[in-house]
């Protein structure tokens, strides 16, 4: 018998990249891990559905793996987005993301009515979710990584696909290269960060008969909570179905404002095959990856940042994602915010916003952050771009435009 706790491409699914479909691989078992390439899609899905048929262990990558990194039988490895450092491989079993395909299935009553649209590369576990997720309860998948996002829309429209999985980056260039909107798409799934107001009214322009809902999760966690049109604008939602929530203060006690987040649930990972991160803790059944966050009294979740990136400026600790937020809110602009060295107060930020130079002006910016968070915690300057560096994930490349930002003085 064929093991329940493992992926399987279900006879009803259908599965193409762009316009063309996948042929069937033939089934059997094979237990020796397969590092298979991310691209291009119609190889990488190939090598992917063969591994899938034969129930063989398998990890999907834009780089070699090394050759010792291995994966027992009935788990598998997807990488980190890589936005603090070098991305990393997460172990974790089949069973822990199909408890989630069957969550999804009844909260979204997926049918096999449904078609799955997917933008992203399969490096990305978002994207590699959405296709394991169709395939596996009989929905037809779209993969659409290889193509430009006029004809990612084009093709959308063209199949007539119902459900949507992208990151916001993704559904900002969808939005600005569709022709036409997408009435046939009836859910958007948005993972992999925030949501800003402009992108979420593009997103409502582009797709009029879709209920968005936006996961706030991690590679290492999968879901933790989910957003939906009655969550406060900011917040990430309540807790996804199964997961349990702690906020803890730096001694390990309940947090009665911003603490680290904490969780447990049937969803979480088993470990790292490669690399480490010294923010990533277990205690008692729940997992940490850093990140800080407070909940209301309606308990929803605000997430402040990852501790991680938290500067001290003077005798302030400050979420350079707080001040992101701030400025693409005012300007609906993606941008980025990052601390440089001060004599004076230890540390101060300076903010990388996607725009022609001036547009805004940086001044405008400034004050707006100064009238709302106050001078210390405001970038002291501000930077322009045609576009923001993006890991394959869709954020944005810190690493790289910290570079660029010492290039500019």
């Amino acid at each position: 018998m064929r093991g329940q706790g493992r992926f399987k491409w279900h006879e009803a699914a259908r599965l193409y990249a762009g316009e063309r479909e996948l042929p069937r691989a033939p089934e059997g078992q094979h237990n020796s891990f397969r590092a298979l390439p991310a691209t291009p899609a119609f190889d990488a899905l190939a090598a992917l559905t063969t591994a899938i048929t034969q129930q063989a262990p398998f990890c999907l990558s834009d780089r070699p793996l090394p050759d010792d990194i291995a994966c027992p039988p009935a788990a598998f490895l997807t990488l980190t987005g890589g936005a603090s450092g070098r991305p990393k491989a997460v172990r974790r079993s089949q069973a822990s993301w199909i408890a989630s395909f069957d969550m999804n299935a009844d909260r979204f009553a997926l049918t096999r009515r449904d078609s799955v649209a997917v933008l992203g590369r399969l490096s990305h576990s978002l994207s590699l979710y959405a296709v394991l997720e169709a395939l596996h309860l009989g929905l037809d998948a779209h993969v659409l990584a290889d193509q430009p996002a006029r004809q990612q829309a084009a093709q959308i429209a063209t199949t007539g696909a119902t459900i949507l999985y992208a990151t916001p980056t993704q559904l900002r260039l969808l939005a600005r290269g569709a022709a036409a909107p997408l009435p046939s798409l009836r859910l958007v799934l948005c993972g992999g960060g925030a949501l800003d107001p402009a992108t979420r009214a593009a997103v409502a322009q582009l797709c009029p008969q879709a209920a968005v809902h936006v996961f706030y999760g991690a590679a290492e966690t999968s879901f933790i909570t989910l957003a939906d049109a009655n969550t406060p604008e900011g917040a990430v939602g309540r807790p996804y179905p199964g997961v349990e929530l702690r906020l803890l203060n730096a001694e390990g006690e309940p947090a009665t404002d911003v603490g680290e987040i904490w969780v447990r649930s049937p969803y979480l990972f088993d470990g790292y095959a490669l690399g480490h991160s010294e923010e990533t803790r277990w205690r008692e059944g729940f997992v940490t990856v850093g990140e800080m966050g407070a909940l209301d009294d309606k308990g929803n979740l605000w997430i402040r940042g990852r501790r991680q990136r938290m500067v001290q400026i003077a005798d302030q600790m400050v979420f350079p994602e707080t001040v992101e937020a701030v400025i693409s809110a005012q300007t609906g602009l993606p941008c980025a915010v990052l601390p440089r060295d001060d004599a004076l107060r230890g540390q101060h930020l300076v903010a990388v916003v996607e725009a022609p130079a001036g547009e805004p002006p940086a001044e405008e910016i400034i004050a707006h952050c100064r009238a709302t968070l106050g001078p210390l915690t405001s970038p002291r300057r501000v930077y322009f771009r045609p576009d923001l560096p993006l890991l394959p994930s869709g954020k944005p490349d810190l690493r790289a435009l910290s570079d660029w930002v010492e290039g500019q003085r």
